[in-house]
């Protein structure tokens, strides 16, 4: 059986056990006995996060020869993706404006969700009012660490590991073929070492995603399944819209850049990239999903190494489609619930900072949630709004980073087409 079938049951299968521990009461034991194996399978993805991005970037740079070539790659690769988040933000302003999905919020319910989401949303405040306070510059003085070890220490410095590894990359391309060489073979052997290991994890995907899904379906609901029940028919409108974005951004925008671009027929491109996109789907995380996009791209969609290996991590790093396309759509949201009326130009400030904070988001579960505050900051919302989205932003969650790892994998295909380096599929995933 294919991987993406293996993953496809573990995830149905997972939801089918959440529904009926939620009835049953299990909610301790999916907590005790369940959780800790989605838990263990997220740990041991992120654990080769760093060495992959390290070893297929600082490869993936020197292989480009000359500094020509990787700013020839480069200026696309971050033109495309800049490109997209503002066509996805764009996506999401006109999709919320159409529905209002903020309308359909019951007063009472209102209420209720501000009460149990007061203290999580206070605490996301708080992280995003020190993200707030720092000067303009600061992000681009964050992504240059004074230390490597400890960039390197957690998965939200991404940035700074992938400005080290071009950094090597480029110096590698400076000096002599035959002192760089030895150094080279080193991170190509830790590379192999570790798509290996990717191959050793995949085979507790189905289990994984099994526990993960149980312990998002235990944690939404509870031990009573009509929590989850209220909320979805509290939210379920607003949910629609974000889905919907999701789903017109991904099947319009990506779908017309391999249709213009490339020759690759949509159908080979998502049959492709499914088990990666499963695995963002129960994750959560596309720095956790990252070895099995490169992968899928390298073995099912022909992409070359130096290609994907250059591509993909930044893309992990920066590329936030569907993250950006939920934070608009979550702002106006709470404003329209607030009963809060957007300009014109609240909504183009919308479109600059999305873009902008998608750049900055760390690519682990939740993050998108601190950006929003400063977006919601940004256009006179009051911040503890997110309190009314924080019920079901686990979901939302699982969707947008399928679409930020579908963007990922598109972009790698235009560059790979539009630089002549694609060929047919090495293999299909066992």
């Amino acid at each position: 059986m294919k991987l993406h079938w293996k993953i496809i049951i573990g995830l149905a299968l997972g939801l089918l056990y959440g529904i009926f521990a939620a009835t049953q009461g299990l909610g301790g034991f999916t907590s005790n006995w369940i959780a800790p194996f989605g838990t263990i399978f997220i740990s041991l993805l992120k654990l080769i996060a760093v060495p992959l991005i390290l070893s297929s970037l600082i490869t993936g740079v020197a292989s480009l020869s000359n500094l020509k070539k990787l700013s020839r790659i480069g200026g696309k690769t971050i033109t495309i993706y800049i490109l997209t988040t503002a066509i996805s933000v764009t996506i999401g302003l006109v999709i919320v404006n159409m529905l209002q999905p903020g309308d359909r919020v019951p007063d009472e319910m209102k209420i209720k969700l501000q009460e149990t989401y007061q203290s999580a949303a206070d605490t996301k405040a708080s992280a995003a009012a020190n993200v707030k306070d720092r000067g303009p510059l600061q992000p681009i003085v964050d992504i240059v660490p004074s230390n490597f070890f400890n960039a390197a220490s957690s998965n939200r410095n991404m940035l700074q590991v992938v400005f080290v590894a071009i950094f090597i990359g480029i110096g590698l391309i400076q000096i002599p073929k035959n002192k760089s060489k030895p150094f080279l073979d080193f991170f190509e052997g830790l590379n192999a070492v570790v798509i290996k290991l990717v191959n050793i994890i995949m085979l507790m995907a189905p289990i994984g995603v099994f526990a993960l899904i149980a312990d998002t379906i235990n944690t939404v609901a509870g031990d009573d399944l009509t929590n989850i029940l209220e909320l979805l028919g509290s939210l379920g409108y607003y949910m629609i819209t974000v889905i919907l974005g999701l789903l017109i951004h991904m099947s319009v925008t990506y779908s017309a850049i391999l249709k213009i671009f490339t020759n690759m027929s949509l159908k080979d491109f998502y049959k492709g990239i499914a088990p990666a996109q499963l695995l963002a789907f129960s994750t959560s995380s596309s720095s956790a999903t990252l070895p099995v996009t490169m992968e899928c791209c390298e073995d099912k969609l022909g992409v070359s190494e130096e290609v994907s290996s250059f591509v993909l991590p930044l893309g992990a790093t920066i590329n936030m489609d569907g993250t950006a396309l939920y934070q608009a759509v979550a702002a106006v949201f709470i404003a329209q619930t607030l009963g809060m009326d957007l300009t014109l130009g609240a909504q183009l400030t919308i479109v600059l900072t999305a873009v902008l904070a998608s750049i900055g988001t760390a690519a682990v579960p939740g993050a998108g949630l601190i950006m929003l505050v400063i977006i919601l900051e940004a256009i006179g919302v009051p911040s503890q709004g997110i309190a009314l989205i924080l019920g079901v932003d686990r979901i939302l969650d699982m969707m947008r980073t399928t679409t930020n790892v579908t963007g990922d994998a598109s972009v790698a295909v235009f560059i790979a087409s539009t630089e002549n380096q694609i060929s047919p599929p090495k293999k299909e995933f066992d």
